[in-house]
């Protein structure tokens, strides 16, 4: 008996010696990845990041601690992360760029953050322009994940939606499943022709300069600039043929489009320097100072950021023109709104702000873009809405039935949503329950974000079940 029972205790011994030593082994495979990667994070930041932690636990009575602050300690820390590039994404020093100085990085750093000692957190530094996969029913989509970028990821997708339907073919209209037939190849060329237009019409149709990281580090630490091992290796190439840029781009594509290449901070940068910091000065007024808001542990875009990939430029406002506000002392100041209609719009809904009367109104220049494509900001998460047809917004007959497609960018949505709007019914509310206590149920946030265009619309979902 006592020999079965020290038997048994040693096989239960060897199994959970046995587990630990996978979990090791997995534990060294993680590690040679990360190293390979260039993102390998020391022990030591790792249990510094602990022992904050721990001290954190320890003061649960609330003295000196709150949810606010311990926001910030983890900003603080993943801010601190050495998220190095790969060594694949890191183009040559001789490439023929210019050097960025200590003082166009600080220039940048304070039209993004209002300082040069702000850097980009982890969230940002992670985030880049990736697929879905190739000939799928979302290989026209770029993934995107929650976090503070997903706002310029979305506003890039209308420009490449723009790309796949309007620029590369000429027919009125095209259908669906030409966004289903998408290679790699052409993902990458969508990507890049989307960035060249921005970056050109940010730069007024004249010029566009693109950012990549080299090799070198042109300037050092100061005590006015931090340092993030990533904007002082800057080189800037500027072009002076939309073509020429399209196609450094495309041959630069991985740049922009690889795990780890900083890819959107990457576009983020070139996006201000094609508009250059002396245009955007000009671009804003009194309410905006810089482009990137603090708000909930991160910084996320204000509305110029997406005005300058809507539109080419800085507007902080949605509304069309300008409007005048009194400002201290009475002295009136010019607010600046959208001044040109541009190709592609803008759509804005938000339960909130409807309950408390401080929706913003956008006006016609973005709810009635050139072609029929959208950038959507819903209840603050961002979407994209589009029509197949070039014409949609240029005949008014062809507005009292049509479709649109959506794509939200969430991780569940596995294929695009075909609604189909009826402008000439005008019955929209007598198809929904009055005895449904839900009122997103009652009335879908994405369907009131399309009322905004068209006032009493109803909107069948073809069988998909209804949400936002």
């Amino acid at each position: 008996m006592d020999n079965k029972v020290s038997t048994g205790e040693h096989s239960l011994q060897q199994m959970g010696l046995d587990e630990i030593s996978n979990k090791i082994l997995d534990l060294n495979k993680w590690r040679e990845i990360f190293s390979f990667h260039g993102l390998e994070t020391s022990n030591g930041i790792y249990q510094k990041y602990q022992d904050n932690h721990k001290s954190d636990d320890d003061n649960e009575d609330g003295v000196g601690t709150s949810q606010s602050t311990n926001i910030k300690k983890q900003e603080q820390f993943l801010s601190s992360i050495p998220y190095s590039i790969p060594k694949p994404l890191i183009v040559s020093s001789n490439l023929g760029g210019q050097p960025v100085s200590l003082e166009m990085a600080m220039g940048l750093r304070k039209m993004l953050f209002g300082n040069a000692l702000q850097v980009f957190s982890y969230e940002w530094k992670k985030s880049y322009f990736k697929f879905h996969e190739a000939y799928s029913d979302l290989s026209y989509a770029l993934e995107v994940d929650k976090g503070a970028a997903k706002a310029i990821l979305m506003a890039v997708q209308v420009n490449i939606i723009k790309y796949f339907l309007f620029i590369r073919n000429n027919k009125k209209n095209i259908h669906l499943q030409s966004l289903y037939e998408i290679s790699q190849k052409d993902q990458e060329k969508g990507l890049a022709a989307a960035v060249a237009d921005i970056l050109w019409t940010a730069g007024e149709n004249q010029t566009a300069t693109i950012c990549l990281v080299t090799t070198d580090t042109y300037f050092p630490s100061s005590r006015d600039y931090k340092v993030d091992n990533f904007t002082e290796r800057l080189q800037l190439f500027e072009f002076f043929e939309k073509e020429a840029a399209q196609k450094f781009i495309f041959d630069h594509i991985q740049c922009f489009k690889g795990e780890g290449s900083h890819g959107v901070i990457l576009f983020l940068y070139s996006l201000l320097l094609s508009r250059t910091l002396e245009r955007l000065q000009k671009d804003l007024d009194i309410t905006t100072s810089h482009l990137l808001q603090f708000s909930l542990g991160n910084f996320i875009c204000r509305q110029a950021i997406l005005n300058i990939i809507l539109t080419g430029q800085a507007s902080p406002h949605v509304f069309n023109g300008f409007q005048k506000c009194n400002s201290e002392g009475g002295v009136q100041k010019l607010l600046h709104g959208v001044l040109t209609r541009s190709d592609v719009g803008y759509l804005h809904w938000s339960k909130e702000e409807v309950e408390h009367y401080r929706i913003p109104q956008v006006g016609s220049m973005l709810k009635t873009p050139k072609l029929p494509i959208w950038l959507c900001n819903i209840n603050g998460t961002y979407s994209v809405l589009f029509s197949t047809n070039r014409l949609l917004l240029s005949d008014w007959k062809m507005e009292h039935i049509f479709d649109l497609y959506f794509y939200n960018g969430q991780p569940s949505q596995k294929k695009t949503i075909h609604l189909t709007i009826d402008t000439h019914s005008h019955h929209w509310e007598e198809n929904h329950c009055e005895e449904e206590s839900d009122p997103e149920k009652r009335f879908p946030s994405v369907e009131m974000a399309i009322r905004t265009k068209w006032a009493g619309a109803a909107i069948n979902w073809n069988g998909t079940a209804p949400f936002f």
